[in-house]
This record gives structure tokens, C-alpha cells and sequence, in this order.
């Protein structure tokens, strides 16, 4: 369509428009029906297919996805079932030893009675077993989710195939749509390919920090609890520091849980040069706009939210590049 034609532009300037309505009402769906995590899944497993279609052919990425979905499965089971385990075993045996220590040391605490919190802590454990259960009841109702979602993101992928020039109203809408889904498809790519990176060398750097101090009985929960928090842009290593400096201090000693910090310390020090290198320009957003990004998409969506927090700022500042502003008239 060329600028010429009032009535293209205006045509194509009201698909574009409508394109973006689409993108939002779908994410305000997402929250408003509880369909994030389908939303998610559908991304995550079209990153994937996009990352297996190596030899560029189809039915192989999708076989090689498939399985990669089996062993993802079988290792997140496998892990719940150690979490299950083993964790009420930490939060008693740590909490006590933590108090204790804090009490020979004159460090106050929101404790008055160290025996009450000895007494306190298999109640938490039981909690924490209660928790988990809950969760994977969640896990068991969102596997629907998981499913329908990647049904859909095999059928997307199949049927990826570009189409002729639009030569009517529905193609010319179907085109934007299509447009701005690929759009926000790549924003995901860009921040989670990233992120995923980063992810994965901090999770071989803990897993090197793990299996070589007296940390490694508590390998089979840490590690695999980095890589999964990884995911989750700032706040996820908040969770998975904790754990680790609190195993170190209460379940070997405090020296250990000082050098665990210290490493950490350094470990992300490092990942500002990662992120430079890796997400670069791209994605690089105030340190202010990312939190409120983060609280809110969790408050609307959950975890799902918090993973597409960056990726929808990721998205509104490329498609805002997209459009240039004219000089003010004198």
C-alpha cells in the first residue's frame, strides 16, 4: 500500500491499531481468566521448537521437543519429590541452629524464647510439607494448561508458513495480528533467550561452588533450585541466595555460609558483564520501571507475570521505536 491512497493508509493504519488491542486483550484475558501460564507455555515451547529446528525439519524439532518435555517433566518430578524430602528437614534443622547462634552472639531477634522457636520449627516443617503439597496440587490442575499449550505451540509452528500479500479486509487484519504476535514472540525470544543464559552459567558456577565444599549432600535441591529461580528476572536469585547462605550457615558452619556469600557476591558481580555482552542495549530498561514491572505482573498473573513483565516493557519499547515523531509545528 503506498501513502499516496488516503483510504489504504487509513486501512492500514486501523489494522495496526487493532493488532495492538488484539495483544493487549489477550494479556488482560490472561489475567483476568487465570490463563497466564497457558500463555506462557504457548512461548516458552514455540522458543524451543524455533531453538530444535536446527536441520529445518519440522516433524524433527518436534519429535526432539517432545522428548525434551518428557525428561523436563520426569527431572521437575524428581525434584519436587527431593523437595518434598528434604526440605522440612532444612527449615528444622536450620532455623534452631540460626536463633541459637544469633543468641550466643548478643544479635537481636524478633524472638523472645529460643526454645519457642526449637518448638516452632518441625510445626514449619509440617507447613512447609503442606505447602509443597499444595503446590503440586496446582502443578496437577495447571498440567491441562501445559498441555493445551503445547498443542497450540506445535500447531503455530506447523503452520508457520508466510502467506501471500493481504488482498482483502480479513487478510489485512490477519497480516497485523499475525505482525505483532511475531513482535512480542521475539521480545520473549530476546529477554528469555537472555535470560536463560544467564541462568545456565550461574547455575555451572554454583554447581562448581556446590560439588566442591561441604555443600554437596544438599546438591540435588540447590542446583536445580538455581537454574528454575534463574528464570525469574532479580527476584529469583534473592530466592535462591537465601536458601543457599541458610543451608551453609546452619547445616555446615557460619564460615561457610560467609564464603557462600562472598562467592555469590561475586557471581553476580560477574553477570552485570554478562548482561552487558548478553542482553546488551536491547532490553536495557531503569532499574525502577523493571520492579514496578515485576509487582505488578505478579500481582495480576502470578509467576507467569513476573516472567512477562520484561518481556512486555521489551516489547512496548521496540514497537514504540517502530514509530517516529515529527518535529513540532512552530
Amino acid at each position: 500500500m503506498h501513502s499516496s491512497d488516503p483510504q489504504a493508509t487509513s486501512l492500514l493504519t486501523r489494522s495496526i491499531g487493532m493488532s495492538y488491542l488484539v495483544i493487549a486483550g489477550i494479556l488482560i484475558l490472561s489475567a483476568w481468566l487465570h490463563l497466564a501460564s497457558l500463555f506462557v507455555t504457548v512461548l516458552f515451547a514455540l522458543f524451543a521448537l524455533e531453538k530444535l529446528n536446527f536441520s529445518h525439519r519440522k516433524w524433527l524439532a518436534i519429535t526432539l521437543f517432545l522428548v525434551l518435555v518428557v525428561a523436563a517433566l520426569y527431572g521437575f518430578g524428581f525434584f519436587c519429590h527431593r523437595a518434598i524430602r528434604d526440605l522440612p528437614k532444612i527449615v528444622a534443622d536450620v532455623i534452631p541452629k540460626m536463633v541459637k547462634y544469633a543468641d550466643n552472639h548478643g544479635i537481636d531477634l524478633p524472638f523472645s524464647d529460643l526454645d519457642d522457636i526449637k518448638e516452632a520449627a518441625p510445626n514449619m516443617a509440617r507447613d512447609s510439607i503442606g505447602y509443597l503439597g499444595n503446590f503440586a496440587k496446582l502443578a496437577t490442575k495447571e498440567s491441562l494448561m501445559l498441555l493445551a499449550g503445547i498443542v497450540v505451540a506445535i500447531g503455530i509452528f506447523v503452520n508457520s508458513a508466510p502467506k501471500g500479500p493481504p488482498g482483502n479486509l480479513y487478510a489485512q487484519y490477519e497480516a497485523a495480528i499475525q505482525s505483532r504476535f511475531r513482535a512480542f514472540y521475539r521480545s520473549f525470544e530476546t529477554v528469555m533467550g537472555a535470560q536463560l543464559l544467564i541462568s545456565l552459567i550461574n547455575t555451572i558456577a554454583t554447581a562448581v561452588f556446590v560439588l566442591s565444599t561441604s555443600m554437596l549432600p544438599y546438591a540435588g535441591i540447590v542446583i536445580p533450585l538455581t537454574f528454575i529461580c534463574g528464570l525469574l528476572p532479580i527476584v529469583g536469585n534473592l530466592i535462591s541466595n537465601t536458601l543457599i547462605v541458610g543451608i551453609a550457615f546452619g547445616l555446615v558452619s557460619p564460615q561457610m555460609a560467609l564464603g557462600a556469600l562472598v562467592f555469590l557476591v561475586v557471581i553476580h558481580k560477574m553477570e552485570y558483564f554478562f548482561n552487558s555482552k548478553i542482553i546488551g542495549s536491547r532490553i536495557l530498561h531503569p532499574m525502577w520501571l523493571t520492579l514496578i514491572g515485576l509487582i505488578l505482573g505478579e500481582s495480576l498473573m502470578g509467576i507467569p507475570g513476573v516472567i512477562l513483565a520484561p518481556v512486555i516493557l521489551n516489547f512496548l519499547k521496540v514497537e514504540g521505536s517502530r514509530y517516529p515523531v515529527g518535529e513540532p509545528q512552530q
